[in-house]
């Protein structure tokens, strides 16, 4: 039988360089003669810098240089606006490049010294004189200028109507109408951004917390002016990142600046408050009206959401979107508008508007039920999508009913009463809420390269990266097994540049894209051993039908004669070959990709206790059933749903950057006051993984599951927390100010 690897639970191939210590992220790399940068920030959101005196900082011993608007100049992109691959349509923000100011905490210099700490020192000795102008940053007081949302970025879709929604709605008897709102996030991985750039025999040499080295590549030789093949950029650990590292960040631009003038290497790193200055999920307010019949079928949807972006770049998520495609329904109007506010673009987010749009459609679908007095899983069944309506496509595969059925199961939902405020311990009110979930499965085009060495040992490698997701192990895995070789004789390599192009890691898709060409890769090795063995005199197999032939543990075997087997060692030196390289590339199917819609599905059920007095909301139990295709590493995608349930806790009742908007600036913009779940916040998450079979959606049958696990999160705390109070809070956070606005009347039902 041969050895399986794919589907196992194996331990993480990195995790013994982490636990000690060995891993080197992006701040670790240090050389000899190292300068170091510190960013000052500007204190105002909007205006113009009047003056800018370097004087003091420049005079103290050991400041090599302060870099600002008035001595850069000349650089390529500042005639071109070079976008990054993750960019959206506009002018990128480009540092240094006037003295206009565009939001709060914009860099304005660049203080170099040959210590940290001089640097930071002296960063408060630069003196900046502005000339104020007035600032918007108030999504909800400017819904008024909204406008259409363009082609964004890649992968965004205008949304599609269909039907009548408006006539449908009108005459129906049972509907709702709703506004959501969620606060602004940003994404606080516990690494912070720093960049390290080596100058050195016309070479530069990047060491870069990133989500994509090939994009920070691109990025530097368009910028910089100088050839993709002269720029290495190397990023082998990244300490999350959840989206933040998809686009370079500013630190980049000015380690590569420094480093390029002042012929030396320079580190440049972010503090936690200046984390806080580039993209966060945007605040978005959403308006619902959904109908329905008699018995509970669904007779239209409108679902409109109004988002906030920056002056200078148009950033689109895809939010109404779901509302088509969810649930079966004829009518359905869908509108996704932006608004222009004086803040840096929003960036994406760990489920960009999919978790954003979730929570609103399934609060809405949630009130809807109760209106209707049925059960709000019976509701979700009763309106079950068997197709994509909204493209007119089958899916390639759809388990939603499994996991509704098993995460059911599981939670016992059906001992649940349907009337708020009837299930309670002593002083605390018990609510149960259910939420769907739903998620493209991408795969992009990616390389990567095999190298079968004389002594058995397979190196792969591709220039994605592994944002703590468990790529180093689903790789070695897929590797081990494609080939037929032990997995501690398989190494995997990424992060760097010099290895062959991969996408973006991002967007649920780098299992079936790098997974594929790691497949398609040790395949063509494979083949070649095979062809080897049987050309190959002295083997026991020449002349043998190498289509016959199997390759497991490190042996090629005959299947019709297991006594004819030799290792690979011993036939790469019989037949004189000291290695085997290969390179592959893989795509996704654009036949399959016009004919089928992808798609990863989950059910998420939660618990929620509230105390009656105090009106403080704890999450006790979730259960996420999650259909996600073929799961590579049932350990690794567990912790995956584990982390993103944790995060829709946070998102539900935590997460909320606080913007003053007289200042124009986050406040909070630090981990004390910025709120984010602690070990007492999460009790029992039970993760299934329902069976799902695809073998339409690419050659693994893979779907990813780093963003799925928290889409339906909040929508479910939300639902629980109404069972249990009767409050229907729409706004997130979901807070105790808002839980305890209980009303007075008859029905003691409210919504804020």
């Amino acid at each position: 039988m041969k050895t399986e690897y794919i589907g196992k639970p194996i331990s993480r191939v990195d995790g013994q360089a982490k636990v000690t210590g060995t891993a080197e992220y992006s701040a670790d790399f240090k050389v000899d003669g190292m300068a170091y940068g510190y960013v000052v920030s500007s204190g105002i959101t909007k205006g113009k810098i009047a003056s800018i005196d370097t004087t003091e900082a420049l005079a103290l011993p050991g400041v090599l240089h302060v870099f600002t608007h008035e001595n850069v100049s000349g650089l390529p992109w500042f005639n071109i606006k070079y976008k990054d691959m993750d960019a959206p349509s506009g002018a990128p923000f480009r540092p240094l490049h006037d003295n206009r100011i565009r939001y709060s905490m914009q860099p304005v210099a660049l203080v170099v010294a040959d210590t940290f700490e001089l640097a930071r020192y002296a960063a408060t000795l630069v003196k900046v004189a502005y000339k104020v102008h007035p600032h918007t940053t108030d999504l909800i007081k400017n819904l008024h200028r909204s406008h259409k949302a363009p082609l964004g970025k890649l992968g965004y879709v205008q949304p599609k109507s269909r039907g009548n929604a408006d006539e449908a709605f009108e005459a129906a008897d049972h509907k709702i109408s709703a506004s959501y709102k969620h606060s602004a996030e940003h994404h606080n991985p516990l690494e912070l951004f720093s960049t390290t750039a080596i100058w050195e025999n016309e070479k530069l040499t990047v060491y870069d917390k990133t989500q994509g080295v090939s994009n920070c590549q691109f990025y530097i030789g368009n910028v910089f002016g100088l050839a993709y093949k002269d720029v290495r950029v190397i990023s082998p650990f990244v300490g999350g990142a959840f989206g933040s590292g998809l686009r370079p960040q500013y630190q980049l631009f000015m380690a590569v600046l420094a480093a390029l003038e002042l012929k030396r290497p320079v580190k440049v790193g972010l503090t936690r408050q200046q984390m806080f200055s580039f993209g966060h999920r945007p605040v978005t307010f959403q308006q619902l009206e959904l109908s329905a019949t008699e018995d509970g079928s669904l007779e239209s949807i409108k679902h409109e959401a109004f988002a906030e972006t920056s002056m200078f770049e148009n950033y689109t998520e895809i939010i109404v979107n779901w509302s088509g495609t969810m649930y079966h329904c004829d009518n359905v109007k869908l509108k996704y508008e932006l608004v222009d506010l004086d803040m840096f673009t929003p960036l994406d987010m760990r489920a960009p508007g999919a978790v954003t749009g979730a929570h609103a459609i399934e609060s809405a679908m949630d009130e809807l039920a109760y209106e209707l007095k049925m059960d709000p899983l019976i509701f979700r069944l009763k309106n079950y999508a068997d197709e994509d309506q909204k493209e007119g496509k089958p899916f390639s595969s759809k388990e939603l009913i499994a996991c509704y059925r098993e995460g059911a199961e599981k939670f016992g939902w059906t001992a649940r009463s349907n009337e708020p405020r009837s299930m309670r311990e002593g002083n605390q009110l018990i609510g149960w809420g259910v939420a769907t979930a739903a998620w493209d499965a991408f795969q992009a085009p990616a390389r990567a390269r095999a190298f079968l060495s004389l002594d058995g040992k397979l190196v792969v490698s591709s220039g994605t990266s592994d944002i703590g997701t468990g790529t180093y192990t689903i790789m070695t895995q897929i590797a081990a097994e494609s080939l037929g070789v032990k997995i501690d004789d398989v190494t995997f390599k990424l992060g760097d540049t010099a290895l062959p192009l991969a996408p973006l890691e991002g967007g649920s898709w780098t299992a079936a894209s790098i997974g594929a060409a790691v497949k398609s890769v040790c395949e063509k090795v494979k083949k070649k051993l095979q062809k080897l063995a049987v050309k190959t005199k002295n083997s026991p197999l020449y002349g043998f039908d190498k289509t016959n032939l199997l390759i497991d543990a490190g042996y090629i075997t005959s299947h019709n004669d297991p006594s004819k087997t030799i290792s690979i060692q011993d036939l790469l030196r019989l037949a004189g070959v000291n290695n085997i390289e290969e390179t592959a590339t893989s795509g996704p199917n654009m036949f399959n990709k016009m004919k089928y819609t992808f798609n990863s599905h989950a059910a998420v059920f939660a618990e929620v206790k509230v105390d009656e007095d105090l009106g403080t909301v704890r999450v006790t139990r979730v259960v996420c059933a999650v259909a996600a295709g073929r799961i590579l590493n049932p350990k690794t995608a567990r912790s995956q749903i584990l982390g993103g349930v944790v995060w829709g806790i946070s998102k539900a009742l935590e997460e909320d950057t606080k913007m003053d908007h007289q200042l124009g600036r986050f406040m909070n913009h630090n981990l004390s006051e910025y709120h984010v779940p602690v070990n007492k916040d999460i009790n029992d998450i039970e993760v299934i993984f329902v069976e799902e079979k695809d073998a339409i959606v690419n050659p693994l049958g893979v779907k990813g599951v780093g963003e799925i696990g928290i889409i339906g999160v909040a929508g479910a705390i939300a639902n629980a927390v109404f069972h249990a109070t009767g409050v229907r809070v729409r706004n997130l956070p979901i807070t105790m100010d808002k839980v305890l606005q209980i009303a007075e009347d008859d029905t003691n039902q409210t919504a804020v």
